[in-house]
């Protein structure tokens, strides 16, 4: 069976759209390393450069470190807001099982406590494993476990979405 993958600029664009009336003066925009970083980073060229943001990598936070271990060029984590009373939306590009965004969540409140957290995603792709869900998402598909859908870019910043088999 060939899965057909939406435009990913096209569910970029949708994202920016859903994510646009959200910011407010007390909103913050959080990127988790890698392709929520990517994502992130797109978004504030759209929403503007004045929304307070920063970003995670969240690899010393994830209950399965042993097994997964640091991402190939590991990047420090940068919160340069308040995150005490704030209300942030976490951006990832493939929501999966919901253990990337405990870790994140995880990680945020050693920097304090939040008012609220949101998790917005490009893709769920299905496979929850924890009461974690995405609020904002944009393309929803169910995929067995062996199937991972990945957001890459173009030399030019352009989004995509692949589909691979892994093991």
């Amino acid at each position: 069976m060939t899965i057909t993958l939406p435009d990913a600029e096209l569910l970029f664009k949708q994202l920016v759209e859903k994510i646009k009336p959200l910011i407010t003066a007390d909103t913050a925009l959080v990127g988790i390393h890698s392709g929520g970083v990517w994502l992130l980073e797109r978004l504030l060229a759209e929403l503007g450069n004045d929304v307070k943001h920063g970003t995670l990598d969240v690899s010393f936070y994830r209950d399965d470190f042993n097994q997964r271990g640091l991402h190939a060029e590991p990047k420090p984590s940068n919160i340069p807001f308040e995150v005490e009373g704030s209300h942030i939306i976490l951006i990832d590009d493939v929501f999966y099982t919901g253990r990337t965004i405990r870790a994140a969540m995880n990680e945020l409140f050693d920097y304090g406590r939040p008012a609220s957290i949101s998790l917005a995603v490009l893709a769920n792709r299905g496979g929850r494993e924890l009461p974690i869900m995405p609020q904002i998402s944009t393309f929803d598909i169910d995929l067995v476990a062996n199937k991972n859908l990945q957001l890459l870019r173009h030399d030019d910043g352009r989004f995509y979405l692949q589909l691979e088999e892994s093991d």
